[in-house]
C-alpha cells in the first residue's frame, strides 16, 4: 500500500455521516451564498478562539489579502515576514501592492528569527506578518513589543497552526489579525478551499465583509471600494462547522502520531522538531532534517513510501520574486534548510501499521548513509 504524506479516506470513512448531512443541511436550506451556515460557522469559530469577529472567504491566501487590505496596507508599504512558508503568503502580500521584506528562520525550530526583524523595519514598514509553521507559533512577545513601538500592525499567518498555543494563548489572538486555511490538508480543513479572518476590531471586520464581497456594504447596493469576489463557501462553511466540534480530537490525534515517531526515530541521526518553549505544537505537517534529503526521500520509494518537502524552494529564490533582489545566501538558514528537510506522513487517521511502516523504513534506511 502505497504510503503519502497525507490521505482523508479514512477520515471520512469514519465522518462521512456527518459530512454528508452537512451538505444535506445546505442544499435544504434554501440559500447556497451567505446563509446560515457561514454566519454560524463564522460566531462558532469567534468563539472557539476568544475573539469578536470572524470573517469567512473564500482561501487561506485571500484571507491573507484582504487581513492586509482591511488593515491598510497597499502599495509603497513593506511587510515583514519569512521566506521560509508556502508561497501563498508572499502572493498575498505582492497582491495588495506592498512590498514582502524578508528575515531568516532559526535553525532550531525553522521559525521567524525575530531578532532580525528591527534592524528590517524602515520608514515603509506598514505590517509584521509572523508565519506559525508547521504547526506552532512564531515568537510574538518580541513582535507585539516592536509592533507596538513603531506604530505597525501585527497580522498573523494561522494557515498552519489550528488550535496551537503560546503561552496558553490561542494562535491568532495576538495580533490585530489572524488569517486562516481550510485547505482539505490542514488541522481543520475543509472538502475543498476556504479561509477565515478573525480579529476583535469592529471596523477592520466591517471592512473584512466588504471586501470580500465586491466592496459592497449589502447585496448589489452601496459599493464603497471596488473589491472581489472571496466568499466563503456555504458547503464548506457547514462542514468546517461539524469539524470544528472535532479539533481537539484532531490536535490529540497528531501529538499521538509525533510522539510516536519522536520514540520510533530517536538515535536514528534524523533531526527531529523542536517544540519551541510555551508553544503547544499541533504538527500539521512533521518536518524532519537530514543533510542526504535528497538520498534519504528516494530510498524510502522502494518501500512504496512517497514523501513531501516543506519547502524545497525558498519564496525568494523564486523567479516571480527574482525583481526583490535577494541574491544567494541572503538568508543563509532557509536556504540550507530547503535541501535537508523533508515531511512524514501525518494526519490524525494514520494507522499505526502505516506510522511503524514509515519507522521501520527510515530506520533501515538511516542506517545504510
Amino acid at each position: 500500500m502505497t504510503t503519502r504524506v497525507w490521505d482523508y479516506l479514512a477520515e471520512y470513512e469514519s465522518e462521512h455521516p456527518d459530512i454528508l448531512d452537512a451538505v444535506r443541511t445546505v442544499f435544504a436550506s434554501g440559500q447556497l451564498v451567505l446563509g446560515a451556515s457561514v454566519r454560524g460557522f463564522e460566531e462558532e469559530y469567534a468563539a472557539y478562539h476568544g475573539v469578536g469577529h470572524c470573517v469567512g472567504v473564500d482561501n487561506g491566501t485571500n484571507a491573507i489579502r484582504l487581513g492586509l487590505q482591511a488593515l491598510g496596507v497597499g502599495p509603497g508599504d513593506e511587510v515583514i515576514t519569512v521566506s521560509n512558508t508556502a508561497a501563498p503568503t508572499v502572493v498575498a502580500i505582492d497582491a495588495t501592492g506592498a512590498t514582502p521584506v524578508f528575515v531568516d528562520v532559526r535553525e532550531d525550530d525553522f521559525l521567524m528569527d525575530t531578532a532580525q526583524v528591527a534592524d528590517a523595519i524602515t520608514e515603509r514598514t506598514r505590517c509584521l506578518l509572523p508565519v506559525h509553521l508547521y504547526g506552532q507559533c512564531a515568537d510574538l512577545a518580541p513582535l507585539t513589543e516592536l509592533a507596538g513601538r513603531h506604530g505597525l500592525a501585527l497580522l498573523e499567518d494561522c494557515a498552519q497552526a489550528h488550535g496551537a498555543r503560546q503561552g496558553g494563548t490561542l494562535a491568532g489572538t495576538t495580533g490585530a489579525v489572524a488569517a486562516f486555511s481550510f485547505y482539505p490538508t490542514k488541522v481543520l480543513g475543509a472538502y475543498g478551499d476556504g479561509g477565515a479572518v478573525i480579529t476583535s476590531d469592529a471596523d477592520v471586520a466591517a471592512r473584512l465583509r466588504r471586501l470580500r464581497h465586491y466592496g459592497m456594504e449589502d447585496r448589489y447596493y452601496t459599493l464603497e471600494t471596488p473589491a472581489h469576489n472571496s466568499r466563503l463557501d456555504e458547503v464548506q462553511a457547514e462542514i468546517l462547522r461539524r469539524k470544528l466540534r472535532r479539533l481537539d480530537a484532531y490536535i490529540a490525534g497528531r501529538r499521538a502520531v509525533a510522539q510516536r515517531y519522536a520514540d520510533g526515530l530517536a538515535g536514528t541521526g534524523l533531526r527531529l522538531p523542536h517544540t519551541a518553549p510555551g508553544n503547544d505544537h499541533v504538527y500539521y505537517v512533521y518536518v524532519v532534517r537530514h543533510p542526504r534529503r535528497d538520498d534519504v526521500v528516494e530510498r524510502l520509494k522502494a518501500y512504496d513510501i512517497h514523501l513531501n518537502i516543506s519547502y524545497p524552494w525558498p519564496v525568494h529564490t523564486m523567479t516571480g520574486f527574482a525583481h526583490l533582489g535577494y541574491a544567494t545566501g541572503s538568508l543563509p538558514v532557509t536556504e540550507a534548510l530547503a535541501g535537508e528537510i523533508f515531511s512524514l506522513p501525518m494526519y490524525p487517521a494514520l494507522a499505526q501499521d502505516l506510522q511503524d511502516k514509515v519507522i521501520h523504513a527510515l530506520r533501515e534506511v538511516l542506517s545504510t548513509l
